[in-house]
Order: C-alpha cells, then sequence, then structure tokens
C-alpha cells in the first residue's frame, strides 16, 4: 500500500510558524488501528485522513474535483495516542491540499466529522473553517491538584465544556505558564488557558498530555470554546487571536449564534510517500 502524505503548517504564514498537520487523503478508509499507528509515526499533534463520501463524485485519482451531496469529505483526526472528535488546525490543512494542491472545483468544502459537518471556505489566502460553538459554563468542580500542575498561577475562573478552560490575570501569566506535563497526564484533562491580550482581543495555550501532545502550537478546537467565551466577555462578535505556544499562531475569529468561524493561513512544507508492506 502507497500513501501520499501532505505536511502543512496551520495558522501562519510562514514556514515553521503555526501548527504542522500530516494530511493523507485517502480513496476508502484503512483499518483504525493502521490510522492510529501512522499517526504515533508522525508524532505530529495531528495526523488527519480524509475520503470521499458516497454522495459526493469526488475522486482523488487524478483531474479536478467537484463536490456535490451533503458533504463532501469525510474527515477523521489522530493525535499519536487517540482518535479525537473535532481539531482545526488539521481541517484548515486538509482544505488547503484540497484546494491549493488537488485542485477542488468549490469555494467551499464539506466535511462529515465526528462533531458534524464542518464547511470550509476560502478568501483569497486566508481559510475559514466553521465550527459549532462550544461555550464553557463555570466549573468549580477539578481537580485540587490543578493549579499546582499549572505552576500555582492565580485563576480568575475556571470553566468547561469539552477541555478546561481557565481565565489567567494577563497575558504575561499565560507566557510565564510551565506546566508539570506529568501531572496534567494523570489529571487526564485537556486545558486551555486564557487571558486578555495586549495587541490582540486574547491570548491562550493549549494543552493535553492526556492525548500525547503535551502543548499543542496552534489549536482550532480550543477556539470553539475560546471564541464565544471572549465574544460574551468583551461583548464583540469579530476579535483577533493569538495562541502563544513557542512556533505562534494567529486567529481571525467571528462568533455566529450557534457557531463559530475561524480564519487562517497555511504554508506548504514538504509531500512524502508512505509504503505499508
Amino acid at each position: 500500500m502507497k500513501l501520499t502524505l501532505y505536511q502543512i503548517d496551520a495558522f501562519t504564514n510562514k514556514l515553521f510558524g503555526g501548527n504542522p498537520a500530516a494530511v493523507i487523503p485517502l480513496e476508502e478508509w484503512i483499518d483504525d488501528s493502521l490510522m492510529q499507528k501512522i499517526a504515533l509515526e508522525n508524532n505530529l499533534s495531528e495526523t488527519v485522513f480524509f475520503v470521499p463520501t458516497k454522495n459526493s463524485k469526488v475522486s482523488l485519482n487524478g483531474g479536478d474535483l467537484e463536490g456535490a451531496g451533503a458533504s463532501d469529505f469525510s474527515i477523521r483526526w489522530f493525535t499519536p495516542e487517540a482518535e479525537i472528535d473535532l481539531c482545526g488546525h488539521a481541517t484548515l490543512a486538509s482544505a488547503y491540499v484540497l484546494f491549493n494542491i488537488l485542485n477542488f472545483g468549490k469555494e467551499e468544502i464539506s466535511f462529515n466529522s465526528k462533531s458534524g459537518i464542518l464547511k470550509v471556505t476560502r478568501e483569497g489566502e486566508t481559510i475559514w473553517l466553521n465550527f459549532p460553538s462550544w461555550k464553557p459554563e463555570i466549573f468549580n468542580d477539578y481537580d485540587s491538584e490543578l493549579e499546582q500542575a499549572l505552576g500555582n498561577l492565580e485563576f480568575v475562573g475556571v470553566y468547561k465544556k469539552r477541555d478546561l478552560l481557565i481565565e489567567l490575570m494577563n497575558e504575561d501569566a499565560v507566557k510565564k505558564c510551565d506546566p508539570d506535563f506529568t501531572l496534567l497526564k494523570k489529571l487526564g484533562e485537556k486545558v486551555i488557558i486564557t487571558a486578555p491580550g495586549k495587541s490582540v482581543e486574547f491570548v491562550s495555550r493549549f494543552f493535553a498530555p492526556s492525548v500525547g501532545v503535551d502543548e499543542d502550537p496552534a489549536t482550532g478546537s480550543a477556539h470553539s470554546q475560546l471564541i464565544p467565551f471572549w465574544s460574551e466577555k468583551l461583548g464583540k462578535q469579530k476579535l483577533t487571536a493569538s495562541q502563544l505556544s513557542a512556533r505562534g499562531a494567529t486567529f481571525l475569529c467571528e462568533q455566529m449564534g450557534d457557531r463559530v468561524k475561524m480564519g487562517g493561513n497555511c504554508v506548504f512544507y514538504m509531500k512524502v510517500e508512505i509504503t505499508i508492506s
């Protein structure tokens, strides 16, 4: 079996910025266990696979792709340790591959996923994700060791939807956070830390050692929680955000009722062929 892998840096306009994703287009699904092994071998925060849906009438076997039907592709995301239910940067990277390399023939791509239908559009070089809005609610039932795991920083508030969202005092507190990843993994939570930004509306970092990713460089799914949180708090529908990882990432954000939009750029890094005998 031979598979083509594209590695794309997402939510950045410069090489080696944002979050690298491995994108593997498939004609049909391969075994789950094999997808997980490939993700472990890649050792990136996400490896994403997509296949044309039965009603899409698209082909990855040469020629331009013309989508049709309720969704064009089904999409799945794997960390080195587990499949997850939503990933922004790898979806952005998949759309980049379809638009710019595989010559998908429409301006909108529709992905069927474990989090429902995800629509992706492009405006010039910017790719826009339309994702569910996951407004987090106040959560006080967290493990007392959480503060220790995050370096005993002062919490403004703790919230939760899919992941824990912890508001800190300011951008400097987000930057200086030095987590104990062993303890975080033991607690089993994926954790977003966030605060108002100095030059953008909000900043964040994201930790997920429980699924094999100590710190994720750019996390679209976290912004499904961050956008409604900060939109309500600041009274703004449109916001700009930065993820303060070592690689850095920039998000254009918009709150739209039960959906959010997040826009970003991608940079192509490499194309390789995987041979599995």
